[in-house]
């Protein structure tokens, strides 16, 4: 199933859902983290009574997220107001929360205060004939789905002295307009900045991960989308890496951070 099938499940429209994880969607023994969230955040867009755009989402993966085994997704909403509003919704497996999810919604409002975003992307125009190829058995299974064109960085277990990656990134099956939940889902498809540090495999997991939207997102279905990412700070197994995600004309989509626990 492609990630539209998946985000799309009628479902998901209840605030208590059942799924199952398909096979080829996961990373090792858990689900990708990124369709998780999404998952996650689909639930909460469901439950809000008239449009309000997304404006964070504080992720917390607790626990593997077994494929073949159903989980329950559920969302409660904390407080609606005049402007805003807050959810927090559990992917529970087992009877053992697996994912937590915060999202903020909100309307938007006339303000006199606007601060414009200058910077732009260091990327290069997109190179297709550069994207990674899908390796079975070497590469995550839900790896297949991604088209990610790597530009900055090094590989994983390189033993690099880099802790940057940057590169651009898309669904290899899109045929919807891209919105926040694909943004979402993507850029976590990248594998943790720490891991081209490593001098062999070496297992990572992404813990906490806080992610805010600078607008309302509807992209074409053929665009991609840039990610620059850049661990500041790495010390006793635990590291803080930040990210922004461009637009493919180079204005800036959301600002991402994650603290990833690395195994090495």
């Amino acid at each position: 199933m492609t990630f539209d099938e998946l985000i799309h499940s009628p479902c998901l429209k209840k605030k208590e859902a059942q799924m199952t994880f398909p096979a080829n969607w996961c990373q090792g023994r858990t689900a990708f983290g990124g369709l998780s969230a999404a998952i996650a955040v689909q639930n909460m867009k469901h439950q809000l009574d008239e449009p309000r755009r997304l404006l964070s989402v504080s992720v917390n993966f607790v626990g593997p997220l077994l494929e073949g085994t159903p989980f329950t997704v559920s969302t409660t909403i904390l407080r609606s107001g005049k402007n805003a509003t807050q959810m927090q919704t559990q992917l529970v497996q087992s009877g053992q929360v697996c994912l937590i999810a915060i999202g903020c919604f909100g309307k938007d409002r006339e303000s006199a205060i606007a601060v414009s975003n200058n910077e732009r992307p260091s990327l290069q125009e997109v190179n297709t004939a550069a994207v990674l190829p899908y390796q079975e058995g070497v590469m995550p299974a839900f790896f297949q789905h991604v088209a990610l064109d790597a530009q900055q960085g090094a590989l994983p277990f390189s033993g690099a002295a880099s802790s940057n990656l940057g590169g651009w990134m898309r669904f290899k099956q899109q045929n919807a307009n891209m919105n926040e939940l694909h943004v979402l889902a993507l850029a976590d498809a990248w594998p943790p900045t720490l891991l081209q540090m490593c001098k062999a495999p070496s297992p990572a997991s992404s813990m906490s991960w806080y992610i805010e939207f600078l607008s309302d997102i509807d992209l074409s279905s053929q665009s991609w989308l840039g990610f620059e990412a850049i661990t500041h700070h790495s010390n006793n197994g635990y590291g803080i890496e930040d990210a922004k995600i461009w637009t493919q004309d180079g204005k800036l989509a959301a600002l991402s951070r994650q603290t990833v626990a690395v195994f090495d």
